[in-house]
């Protein structure tokens, strides 16, 4: 039988499909992006990506464990001398002491630590500051005068910023990558949150179910460990700049930056919010005589702040940190009449908790915003000072709140204590939308 022609269209056809089909079995194959493990692409991505940097989970691990006292020695403090001692206007008078000294030593020893280092100052920094919490419970517990407790809270003054020190490292870590840092900047909010959430409830079950001083004694424990396990990671360490006749330590104060003064301005309102609130709600618990559940209900609150700090990292905010930062505080604000709400029209701890719960969500974001633009005006060189200067302005805050909250609890009543927060929060308002930040002197950080 004749064979068919070559031109056959068939036989072309069957050729080029054979051909095709061989090509395909032997030719290597297009390999398709993996899904990876369940999740991987859900919203904790911004995470993983943050932590899959070498070295990264070690330093977050010390430095959680040396945050965990920060929620912990005031709450222990209040209410180991309020209970030694009888009087919540002390132990708020206390406590507010400690939170000035810290704000006037804090920025030297951020200084220190820009222009020295992290391990070089910050240890020696904090064996100190656990001497004076020592010496404030050997104080309450032999009964030595009333000035002694001013005097030895005060030297907690050196504890250094642990949570400073870590958003200084991611930012060394991150250069370049804006979103990376908002993700960190949100963790390490929600970090801080935590810490203020587990913080008082350990606080008030060490002193109320084991013995009054020791929130303080486990929490300086804690303190010096978390130091200690933090500055043992030297690889992650930002630079330091030097002696001071470098050009990066030379760099102009962060007080002297524009847009800087309104923000610590602003902080000052936002820590008066929070100092008030933990004083006002401890003796609120106190009079319903449940003072044990006072740490748990302060660290709903938290927990508020803490998940709305996580959710807020994943998303992408429009507009600029300075356009967004009124309206966070306007937010918040409106929140925190909610326990003023609870408190006066029920009176139930149960009922307060909730309004905590709810009012802690806008608080995260605001402290966000905030510390973004922080870093953003902060000239080169001096990154821990600077954002240890708006934790000044939230200790000063804070100092303010506790001594004024626990004035009026003592001399109107508990109920009426929660009209400060309020007050303080208004306040914010005003200064975020009349004093707003000029545009950042450093916008490529």
């Amino acid at each position: 039988m004749p064979q068919p022609p070559t031109d056959d269209p068939r036989r072309l056809l069957l050729t080029v499909t054979a051909d095709t089909l061989v090509a395909a079995d032997f030719a290597p194959r297009r390999r398709r992006p993996s899904p990876g493990p369940a999740g991987a692409a859900g919203p904790l991505t911004p995470y993983r990506r943050l932590f899959a940097l070498s070295g990264t989970r070690a330093f977050t691990v010390g430095s959680l464990v040396a945050r965990l006292p920060m929620g912990m020695f005031s709450v222990s403090a209040v209410v180991m001398i309020a209970g030694s001692r009888g009087s919540y206007a002390l132990a708020g008078a206390v406590t507010a002491t400690g939170l000035a000294a810290t704000a006037l030593l804090a920025p030297w020893t951020a200084r220190l630590i820009d222009r020295h280092g992290q391990a070089r100052v910050a240890v020696p920094a904090t064996v100190f500051a656990v001497l004076g919490s020592l010496a404030l419970v050997l104080c309450v517990r032999y009964g030595a005068p009333d000035w002694t407790l001013f005097l030895s809270y005060a030297a907690t003054a050196t504890t250094p910023n642990t949570g400073g020190m870590s958003r200084a490292r991611w930012t060394h870590l991150l250069r370049g990558d804006p979103a990376a840092r908002h993700t960190a900047n949100s963790f390490e909010q929600a970090a801080d949150e935590l810490c203020f959430m587990l913080g008082p409830i350990l606080a008030a079950f060490l002193c109320t179910a084991v013995f009054p001083e020791a929130g303080t004694l486990v929490g300086a424990v804690l303190l010096l460990t978390g130091v200690v396990l933090f500055t043992a990671q030297r690889s992650t360490e930002p630079p330091a700049s030097g002696c001071p006749t470098t050009a990066s330590s030379t760099a102009g104060s962060p007080l002297r930056a524009a847009g800087m003064r309104p923000l610590l301005v602003l902080c000052l309102a936002l820590g008066a919010v929070f100092g008030a609130m933990e004083v006002v709600t401890i003796a609120f618990a106190d009079v319903r005589g449940q003072q044990a559940a006072a740490g748990v209900v302060l660290a709903l609150q938290a927990a508020g702040s803490c998940a709305a700090g996580l959710l807020f990292g994943v998303l992408k905010p429009g507009g600029s940190a300075t356009r967004r930062l009124p309206w966070c505080v306007a937010a918040m604000t409106a929140l925190m009449t909610l326990p003023l709400l609870s408190a006066t029209l029920t009176g139930s701890l149960a009922a307060l908790a909730v309004a905590l719960l709810l009012a802690g969500m806008a608080t995260a974001p605001t402290m966000i915003t905030t510390m973004t633009l922080v870093q953003q005006r902060t000239p080169e060189g001096r990154l821990n000072e600077g954002m240890t200067l708006a934790v000044t302005g939230l200790l000063g805050g804070i100092a303010c709140g506790a001594a004024v909250g626990g004035r009026v609890t003592e001399q109107v009543s508990a109920t009426a204590g929660y009209w400060i927060p309020v007050a303080a929060s208004l306040t914010a308002v005003l200064i975020a939308v009349l004093g707003r930040p000029r545009a950042p002197r450093h916008p490529h950080r």
